[in-house]
């Protein structure tokens, strides 16, 4: 049963990455058609589909009352692109790293999880509004109106983008080589693996972490987020070899953001997600390993080739830990 059952798991983690491909290929040739800007296209479009994994893991796992996988998803998947995805990269070429994701993006991701773990951590402190502190089992609860704020951030945020894309615009031909017909059918297509994969894949990690006596926290911070974090490592690793790491750091960023923001606050806003300590502690090292990758960032505006090493060597002691504790 258990064979059978991570059998499950890796087919529903080649429906994701799979799915997310062939959405964000249908999604951007849609784009192209109606002649979207390619900027958008990267910040909306290609931001959603690498994201769509951890989005379908989150929500299923929320709408199944699953809530220690949907929040160890993503505190998990954003620990994995933080020190696996950049620190392969960082290890084949050194990665360069915008100023403008220094200045903007960088602090909103950190300031984002301060904010999560403050708010977890000292619940009592908001009169439990947002937060409701459960003594009985020393956990907090992630309401629905946090969800909601959470969505009214990542909108503004977007729309933010968006109009500063629009304020310096890019010269960039969007001439797309798929008809209409053809993107419509790879979003569809792109979608129904995607729930799918999604379904599967927190089914069979429900039940591999039952078998071997894992809490789903555990499950959900190691197995489940590195594997809904593979469309970001495959593309990363791929850009890297082709010495093309310029938007690493970027593309990092961003889907982290789009993490924290849009999908714990689906997430959130369909069912309240429990937080237990194990939780606390995960969303603590998130904002060692954010404030360590942005000091690695402004020191010499690179990550170096060391610098990737001792990232890599932070997330097995990361996971040792997970799994000792």
């Amino acid at each position: 049963m258990i064979v059978v059952n991570f059998l499950i798991l890796v087919a529903g983690f080649v429906a994701l990455v799979k799915g997310a491909d062939i959405f964000v290929d249908g999604s951007s040739a849609l784009a192209k058609i109606f002649k979207v800007p390619g900027v958008i296209i990267g910040l909306t479009v290609v931001a959603l589909g690498t994201s769509l994994p951890e989005l379908a893991v989150s929500t299923t796992a929320a709408l199944q009352g699953a809530n220690e996988i949907a929040l160890s998803n993503v505190i998990g998947s954003n620990i994995f692109n933080l020190l696996v995805v950049l620190g392969v990269c960082a290890v084949i070429h050194s990665v360069p790293v915008d100023a403008v994701i220094i200045r903007r993006d960088f602090p909103l991701s950190i300031i984002t999880t301060a904010g999560l773990f403050i708010a977890v951590s000292f619940s009592s402190l908001f009169g439990g509004k947002f937060f409701q502190l459960a003594m009985a089992d020393n956990a907090g609860v992630v309401s629905r109106p946090v969800g909601l704020v959470l969505l009214v951030i990542f909108i503004c945020y977007i729309v933010y983008l968006i109009f500063d894309s629009i304020r310096h615009p890019v010269e960039e031909e969007e001439i797309s080589d798929i008809p209409l017909w053809k993107a419509l059918l790879f979003i569809l297509a792109g979608i129904v693996l995607i729930i799918a994969g999604g379904k599967a894949v927190v089914y069979s990690a429900q039940n591999i972490a039952r078998f071997f006596g894992m809490t789903e926290t555990l499950i959900g911070l190691t197995v489940v987020a590195i594997g809904t974090s593979l469309p970001e490592l495959v593309t990363s690793i791929v850009a890297a070899k082709k010495g093309e790491t310029s938007l690493a750091v970027g593309n990092v960023v961003g889907s982290n953001i789009f993490n924290l923001l849009f999908i714990l606050g689906v997430s959130t806003s369909i069912h309240p997600v429990m937080v237990n300590a194990a939780s606390v502690y995960d969303m603590m090292i998130l904002l060692f390993v954010s404030a360590m990758t942005l000091f690695f960032s402004v020191t010499g505006h690179n990550i170096k080739r060391l610098e990737g090493i001792i990232m890599l060597l932070c997330y097995a002691g990361a996971t040792a830990f997970a799994i000792i504790r």
